[in-house]
């Protein structure tokens, strides 16, 4: 499920540097992730929620899912994360979708959905489950609500999701 998304704010954009991310930076990645489901979903979700999902351990297959070179890194000069986005190719689905709280309004999760979109296969729909946080952003990026769906995470809970399409 993709979760981080920016807050808005309307700053300049950042130019950050892209390249694709590693397996052996999972734990790096995962801790964004974790801030971001703190900060950017504790507005959509109740603490009962909020807490189990941001104390859970990675995937098992999520080093792996990293490994198959769908993952694109942004970073700014200095090497400081500002997001991450994952695209499982073989399902032609973005997993993962994280941008720095910090950096909320600075044009970055749009540069990683290009590049994430790039990766994708185009003779297939591009699809993903989103927070509901995080339905505006995917809607500006041309996603479609195809339905509302409850995602069984693995710490046991049910989250609300939005299951979309990128025709």
């Amino acid at each position: 499920m993709i979760a981080g998304t920016n807050r808005g704010g309307g700053a300049a954009g950042l130019h950050p540097a892209l390249r694709v991310g590693t397996a052996e930076e999972a734990d790096r990645l995962w801790a964004l992730r974790t801030r971001c489901v703190r900060e950017l979903c504790s507005a959509a979700y109740p603490p009962e929620v909020i807490a189990p999902w941001a104390a859970s351990p990675p995937p098992a297959q999520y080093a792996g899912l990293i490994a198959q070179g769908g993952c694109v890194v942004a970073e700014d000069a200095a090497g400081q994360l500002l997001g991450y986005g994952i695209l499982d190719t073989a399902g032609n689905e973005i997993d993962a979708l994280f941008v720095d709280p910090d950096c909320g309004g600075r044009g970055i999760g749009q540069v990683l959905m290009q590049a994430l979109q790039a990766l994708a296969d185009p003779a297939r729909p591009l699809v993903l489950s989103a927070s509901l946080n995080a339905v505006p952003f995917y809607q500006r990026c041309g996603f479609q609500a195809l339905r509302e769906e409850s995602y069984p995470h693995p710490s046991g809970i049910a989250l609300a999701s939005v299951r979309m399409q990128r025709p």
